[in-house]
Parts: C-alpha cells; sequence; structure tokens
C-alpha cells in the first residue's frame, strides 16, 4: 500500500472519497484540497468502457486545451531546409535532421514533445526504439508527423496535449494548474471531455464513460459523476 504524506491525508478527511461530484465541484475541491506549496498540475483520469487489445477500440487523439497547459512545452522538430526554417520562425526549440537523430543516439532528448516532416520518417525510424519508450516518437495520428510543422509547433506550445488509452482503458491527461481560474481549469477539462465523447468507437458496446476524477499532483482525487461529463454552456456561465 502506497504510504501518503500528512498533507496528503488531511486533504483526504476534509471530503468525502466516495461522492460523485459534477466537475465544476470537482474543480473546487480539487483546488481546495491541493497540499503542496509549488503549483501543482492537475490532471483528469478517465476510465473508458472499451477494449483497448482490439485496434477497433482504441481510443487515441489530441486536444487543444483552450486555457493553455500552464506550463512551458519543449519542442523538437525533425526538419530540413524550408521546413526547418518554418519550425524555428515558429518557436521549436530544436530543429534538425542527421545532428538531432544524433542527440536521440546519446540519449540527449531534453525535450516534451517531437515533430517531424513526412520525409524525415524514415530517418527517425532509425532511433525510434529510444523516441518510443520515452513518447517521444511523433505519430500521424497525433498531428506530429505533418508538412506543416509550424502549425504544429504552435498548437503545441498553445496547449494541445496528446491522450491515448492505457492497457485498462485508462486516459489521463493534465488539464492544466492548480493556480488557474475555476473557469480556465472547467474549460480544459470540459474540451477533454467532449473530445473523448467524440472519439467514441463505434465498437464500444454498453456504458462510455465508466468512471471519471480529478487530481492535483500531491492532492487525492475526486470523483466525478460519469453520468455528468457533458459540461452545458450553462454550467460553464455558472462556474
Amino acid at each position: 500500500m502506497p504510504q501518503h504524506g500528512k498533507k496528503f491525508t488531511d486533504a483526504a478527511r476534509r471530503y468525502d472519497r466516495q461522492a460523485l461530484h459534477s466537475p465544476a465541484e470537482a474543480v473546487d475541491l480539487v483546488k481546495t484540497l491541493a497540499p503542496a506549496k509549488f503549483d501543482e498540475t492537475v490532471e483528469l483520469a478517465v476510465r473508458l468502457g472499451v477494449d483497448p487489445r482490439r485496434a477497433d477500440q482504441m481510443v487515441r487523439g489530441t486536444v487543444a486545451l483552450p486555457s493553455g497547459t500552464g506550463r512551458e512545452v519543449r519542442v523538437a522538430v525533425f526538419a530540413s531546409g524550408a521546413a526547418a526554417d518554418e519550425a524555428r520562425a515558429a518557436g521549436a526549440d530544436i530543429v534538425g535532421a542527421d545532428d538531432l537523430v544524433a542527440r536521440v543516439q546519446a540519449d540527449q532528448m531534453d525535450w516534451d514533445v517531437s515533430i517531424a516532416t513526412p520525409d524525415m520518417m524514415a530517418l527517425v525510424g532509425r532511433v525510434g526504439r529510444k523516441l518510443g519508450p520515452r513518447g517521444l516518437m511523433p505519430n500521424p495520428k497525433t498531428g506530429t508527423v505533418t508538412p506543416d510543422v509550424a502549425r504544429a509547433v504552435r498548437e503545441v506550445k498553445g496547449g494541445r496535449v496528446e491522450y491515448r488509452t492505457d492497457k485498462y482503458g485508462n486516459v489521463h491527461v493534465p488539464v492544466g494548474k492548480v493556480s488557474f481560474e475555476k473557469k480556465a481549469l472547467l474549460r480544459n477539462v470540459r474540451a477533454v471531455l467532449d473530445e473523448l465523447h467524440r472519439a467514441k468507437p463505434a465498437a464500444a458496446k454498453g456504458r462510455y464513460v465508466r468512471s471519471a476524477s480529478l487530481s492535483s499532483t500531491m492532492g487525492p482525487g475526486v470523483k466525478i459523476d460519469p453520468a455528468q461529463t457533458r459540461i452545458t454552456d450553462e454550467e460553464m456561465a455558472a462556474a
């Protein structure tokens, strides 16, 4: 059993851990219960009624967080020529081709997201075994293999995040920081939930959203009512 610290335990005592809340209530609680002195990340966890072992039930993609992520995202772009110049102009932190592959081979992967032009993928494939385990392999399904690298860089820097089901059907997505205003966090939560509903596989049967919770980095999880994962405009206006 994991051993939690005193601040976590104190926070957990201040609410009913089994109660189901609306997304707006969950945001309020998470902000109140965050115990750390640093600006904790807020994460949404959703368990979906899918079998991720089946290709037609894998849920994966990207979603733009309207309020941003609250953190600086370092982006590396595998590109050459004009595309490399466009990536730099768009704000990419690292741009290269063979030299960037050499950095990967030397285990110098000090970035958060990799983007590549399609013509670079044969080169990138050489270091796929190093990039893959770190979640840094560019993929056309998530928009990180694209001829328009400048747009991809701007989107990632602006708050686009990836999501995918793990082997148990769970999706974990960061939705901002504890310091965000309630409405800003709720906008991001709504964007992720709407995207997950949109991405529901046709092959998924039965109840789709099995459970959901919101938590901060060091805080306890707050359960969200699975029946309330469609946030209405009225709820947003009232937040």
